[in-house]
């Protein structure tokens, strides 16, 4: 409770009355002096006067108490209540605006990685690096979307996700498509078989015989 503000207030609603500290003494029974102390803040009224001061200027007394009259405290709560409802408003579209973002981030980076799956061929290493580099573009769109609680997990998930699917790719490119794997780390050549190249990934390696002729073969090392 403000002291100085109530003994404001009082002063405020002595005022509109037109008494003077003396005139609103006689009607209280109390001294010009104990008055003069209310309105500076320096003392207050007990309970009695209270509810006397509140009957005299027609006010509750949780108004008088506050310093304030209750249509100025609600215009106060309203203009409170309307800032309150405008941040949340500006929070809550920004993070749509995020979640959108994220989402199209995410679209565009699977677009990268099936355009890098279809459109090169698997011989080609730019297969390989668009197909990465849109991976991480998947990634980062869902650092976007996901909640910070559940963020480390998700990537981790998504990030092994991909690992698999590649490999299966990989897999499901040489044995049944007669292709050389995408995903290979290291490509070999020996000149004493200058028909064969050797093809090798984490899980496997690909030899490859005869390219580029109608008798060329991809398999599995075993």
């Amino acid at each position: 409770m403000d002291q100085i503000k109530m003994g404001a207030f009082l002063k405020e609603l002595r005022k509109e009355k037109h008494l003077t500290q003396e005139d609103l003494a006689e009607e209280l029974h109390v001294s010009n002096r104990t008055i003069s102390r209310w309105e500076t803040g320096t003392s207050l009224p007990d309970i009695n006067m209270l509810v006397m001061l509140s009957d005299f200027y027609a006010i509750s007394i949780p108004e008088l108490i506050s310093g304030e009259r209750k249509e100025k405290m609600r215009n106060q709560e309203s203009n409170e209540t309307a800032h309150v409802m405008a941040a949340y408003s500006h929070d809550e579209i920004k993070a749509e605006r995020r979640k959108m973002g994220g989402f199209l981030i995410l679209i565009f980076g699977i677009f990268i990685i099936l355009s890098a799956l279809i459109i090169f061929p698997s011989e080609s290493s730019w297969s390989s690096i668009y197909a990465i580099l849109g991976s991480f573009i998947v990634l980062f769109g869902l650092c976007i979307l996901v909640n910070k609680r559940w963020r480390v997990q998700t990537v981790v998930g998504c990030m092994l996700l991909l690992f698999i699917l590649f490999t299966l790719s990989d897999y499901v490119a040489v044995t049944q498509f007669n292709q050389v794997p995408r995903f290979r780390y290291e490509t070999s050549y020996d000149s004493r078989k200058p028909n064969q190249w050797k093809y090798k990934t984490l899980f496997f390696t690909a030899i490859q015989t005869n390219p580029g002729t109608r008798n060329e073969k991809v398999e599995i090392q075993k």
